[in-house]
């Protein structure tokens, strides 16, 4: 009788593991798919707006001269913050923006394919030369955020760090009274 029980337990226990494991395999089978279709999707559809720069001129003319550089209040009250990534540095190497302020992060690169990660925020974004990046970002604290550059862009890659100092708004809107494009490298 013992034998005929452990049986019929065996044959259960059997049976439900064969169900947990046509299941997982639904499941990653469902997800695998699903991410192919994405990544399908994706390839084949364009991005709803793409904006290409010369990387050849982009210091000579255009936005992304170096006296355009750096951050600048818009007459809305928002700020633009222009960047440009380059071996081994971003240009300006400390941006200022105000607190509480939607800032909009346009950048792009010179030579390879850069990265802005600002840290403690869900900033991240590829520079890629060629292309004009855009962030919306808010800081909601003021102080210093490291910015390193998050793609291998050669051998002096661990060396390309920025920062972003964030201020309060009546003293950015001070400084921005008496400049046109401010970074908090003099």
């Amino acid at each position: 009788m013992n034998s005929k029980l452990h049986s019929a337990s065996a044959a259960v226990a059997e049976r439900i593991e064969r169900r947990w494991a046509v299941i997982s395999v639904l499941i990653i089978a469902f997800l695998t798919g699903m991410a192919a279709y994405a990544g399908v999707h994706q390839a084949t559809m364009p991005q709803s707006r793409v904006e290409t720069i010369d990387p050849v001129k982009l210091h000579m003319s255009g936005e992304f001269v170096e006296s355009n550089l750096g951050s600048a209040l818009e007459p809305d009250g928002s700020v633009t913050v222009r960047v440009v990534g380059q071996q081994y540095s971003f240009t300006p190497a400390c941006i200022l923006v105000p607190k509480d302020t939607k800032v909009v992060i346009r950048g792009t690169s010179a030579d390879v394919v850069h990265g802005i990660l600002i840290r403690q925020t869900n900033i991240n974004t590829m520079l890629v030369p060629g292309y004009v990046s855009e962030l919306p970002a808010r800081f909601n604290r003021v102080g210093e955020y490291l910015m390193p550059c998050q793609e291998f862009c050669s051998v002096g890659h661990e060396g390309m760090w920025a920062k972003v100092k964030v201020i309060e708004q009546a003293e950015f809107t001070a400084l921005a009274a008496d400049k046109r494009r401010l970074s908090c490298v003099e």
